[in-house]
């Protein structure tokens, strides 16, 4: 059975509603790929930021002709079919040539990085080195804060934000660990759909929507 407590989890958690938004939307882009590419070549796909869990629900890993490379900053072990880890920096991306992938995918990670000048590096870094890109964020204006699932959250000043984390159970239905909570803080930069076109200028915006309000903003130009 489902607990409350499964439902508000982060993602990683595959009974949480992030899981769920997460499992249709890695749908919503597979049937975008295979539009896009045949089954006769071997195809490169980058996932700046990308886990393995993230892949499970997948049929890509399986199949034969392509590899996924995950990029993170620290050394993730990998062991899913299909996948490789490498550790690197998404916003200096020097280790790869211009067009190296076939596609550079990327789910709510351009967020989380401080500034708005690091996350025009990413941007630009991800249309260097990919032929095509999927990246995906929460929306700005969504009215329930996809880290914290508090309403309103991204109005509010930090340190208020920063006692509710850490001080109650409102976010997610438990305390916050205070460095956590004041990473987050620290490093979460939310963005809105002019942003992201302005980031990726070619892209198409697919706008994830819930109860008729747009919960995540996708770039791609599938």
């Amino acid at each position: 059975m489902i607990s409350i407590s499964d439902l508000f989890a982060s993602s990683d958690n595959s009974n949480s509603l992030g899981a769920k938004f997460r499992k249709k939307r890695l749908a919503i882009f597979e049937s975008l790929f295979f539009e896009n590419y045949k089954s006769d070549r071997p195809i490169k796909i980058l996932d700046v930021g990308g886990t393995d869990y993230f892949w499970n629900d997948s049929s890509l890993p399986k199949l034969p002709n392509v590899q996924i490379t995950l990029l993170n900053l620290a050394e993730l072990e990998v062991h899913s079919q299909g996948l490789i880890g490498k550790t690197g920096d998404g916003t200096n991306m020097k280790e790869f040539a211009d067009n190296e992938f076939d596609l550079v995918f990327s789910n709510s990670v351009i967020e989380h990085l401080y500034t708005w000048e690091n996350q025009v590096k990413m941007a630009q870094e991800i249309q260097r080195v990919g032929k095509k890109y999927y990246v995906q964020t929460p929306n700005k204006y969504f009215p329930i804060e996809a880290h914290y699932a508090l309403p309103f959250a991204q109005n509010m000043p930090k340190s208020l934000l920063f006692t509710i984390l850490t001080k109650t159970r409102l976010s997610r239905l438990q305390k916050w660990d205070p460095a956590y909570a004041q990473q987050y803080l620290d490093e979460i930069r939310l963005l809105d759909e002019q942003e992201m076109k302005t980031l990726f200028p070619d892209c198409h915006i697919y706008r994830e929507k819930w109860a008729g309000l747009t919960k995540s903003i996708t770039a791609h130009n599938l």
